[in-house]
């Protein structure tokens, strides 16, 4: 089985995913954020780096969902590949951080990949405000994260709720982070806990 959590920078995707795999023993995937080559340069530089940042991502998740289905596993993934096309790209495109050429190139390699996988089984979407984003971004510290703007934060946000709005590919549940602070709070993350159990037996 394939769950994967999906939402904005800083909505607490990694820390779910821990979370999750801890409780139910599953295997965790996870963004390659650490070991990404362009990810400084993308946030010094938006425009210079965006096609570079974007291709390394839809490569990387694409190479990921292969692993996940190969293994026979029940294996959470921390973001999915359809973020990055129907969220993050067409964002920088929109925000003119990407060219029209270099999108359409991404958007057709997209289809291609998305055309040979098969969807999450369960997609759990974290919703969260941009002060709890921000909030959540301050506290972990990342350098590179220090300069990402307000406005950027909310674009996102507003392409997520419209990709989930639509969303029908598989099974769906949302999260709302300004209320469960799963983080924090053993009986929210139980809160969480107890409805991913009710998608799940749905699944079998």
């Amino acid at each position: 089985m394939h769950i994967a959590i999906a939402g904005n920078i800083g909505s607490g995707k990694t820390t779910l995913t821990t979370l999750l795999a801890k409780h139910y023993g599953w295997e965790a995937h996870f963004e390659a954020v650490d070991d990404n080559p362009y990810l400084n340069d993308f946030y010094e530089d938006m425009q210079r780096w965006s096609f570079n940042l974007q291709i390394y991502f839809l490569n990387s998740r694409f190479n990921q969902v292969l692993d996940i289905r190969k293994s026979g596993k029940t294996v959470i993934q921390d973001r999915t590949i359809y973020e990055d096309a129907f969220i993050f790209a067409p964002n920088l495109h929109a925000m003119g951080l990407m060219t029209t050429r270099d999108f359409d190139n991404y958007f057709s390699l997209f289809e291609l990949m998305s055309s040979l996988i098969e969807p999450p089984d369960l997609l759990i979407y974290l919703r969260a405000s941009v002060p709890t984003l921000v909030n959540q971004i301050q506290k972990r510290g990342r350098k590179y994260e220090n300069t990402i703007r307000l406005d950027y934060l909310r674009r996102l946000n507003e392409r997520y709720e419209a990709w989930v709005s639509k969303y029908d590919n598989n099974k769906l549940l949302v999260v709302d982070v300004d209320t469960l602070n799963f983080t924090e709070n053993p009986e929210d993350l139980r809160d969480v806990i107890n409805k991913i159990d009710a998608q799940i037996h749905g699944l079998f």
